[in-house]
């Protein structure tokens, strides 16, 4: 993959543009996974395990790979500690955790309306 640099904000801020840097970064985070690890790690620090154990159907690869992306981004910060076998800890940066309070604000939209939007289902459904 590769990254552009950002020179300025105009084309590269412009989320409508396929090659713009926003649209590279908005496709990273607006993943299911992403959301779920973002949601999962909230204020604490955790291992990869207390992850994977707190994420129900995430595979170890894919959680591997998103972890990494979201490093890349500034959103984890990951910890390796020198022992044996090696201790990893992961939490959220400061734009990592201001990310969250989007994602809050989405569950907060999902259990407000998951009544309606089943309702909606049924019907269209039918």
């Amino acid at each position: 993959m590769v990254t552009k640099q950002v020179d300025g904000l105009s084309e590269d801020s412009d989320l409508t543009r396929a090659d713009s840097l926003a649209r590279e970064i908005f496709s990273d985070i607006a993943n299911k996974w992403a959301l779920l690890i973002i949601e999962t790690i909230g204020d604490d620090t955790l291992r990869f395990s207390q992850l994977r154990d707190g994420i129900d159907g995430i595979s170890h690869k894919m959680l591997t790979q998103n972890l990494r992306m979201m490093e890349r981004n500034g959103l984890v910060e990951r910890t390796v500690y020198p022992t044996v076998p090696p201790r990893v800890e992961y939490r959220l940066t400061e734009s990592g955790r201001a990310l969250r309070a989007t994602v809050d604000a989405m569950c907060d939209w999902t259990h407000r309306y998951l009544g309606d939007i089943e309702e909606s289902r049924r019907r269209f459904d039918t």
